[in-house]
């Protein structure tokens, strides 16, 4: 019995999966990219500078304190690249208790509100008043609409 216990034992050892843990394989569309720079300091008091910047042009740069009041930290930096059609990119930002706030010439904005109205819409509200007024009515005050049953 033990020697059925032992085969048993061995058995799964060797059919247990290899696993290597070695070097990741290099292809020949990696590209090694150096990095030019790369600061970091972080001061007792809990502020902090972050500077980074490799040769592909990629740059990152960070610099943050906590805030007095709470648990949180607020930051301002800035980062740049370009991006793979060609487009620098360059976006400034801070994260303070309104959030992340980046601004950059690529990021979309919101049309100015009040926007104009585009006349088909202007057109549209007209006709549906003008139909409200030809409507006929009813003298019973009560009623929404003719088109709407009455709640129970």
């Amino acid at each position: 019995m033990k020697l059925i216990v032992i085969a048993c034992v061995a058995a799964v050892a060797v059919a247990a999966p290899q696993y290597s843990y070695g070097a990741p394989r290099s292809t020949s569309s990696e590209e090694f990219v150096p990095i030019l720079k790369d600061e970091r300091v972080h001061e007792e008091d809990g502020t902090f500078n972050f500077d980074f910047e490799a040769a592909n042009g990629i740059r990152f740069s960070q610099a943050g304190s906590p805030d007095g009041d709470e648990d949180a930290v607020i930051k301002a930096g800035e980062y740049s690249y370009t991006s793979p059609d060609g487009t620098p990119v360059h976006v400034r930002f801070v994260a303070d208790e309104n959030g992340f706030q980046p601004q950059g010439a690529h990021l979309p904005v919101a049309p100015e509100f009040p926007h104009p109205i585009p006349q088909f819409v202007l057109d549209q509200i007209a006709k549906a008043a003008e139909e409200d007024r030809n409507r006929p009515r009813s003298d019973d005050s009560d009623e929404v609409s003719g088109y709407y049953g009455r709640p129970n």
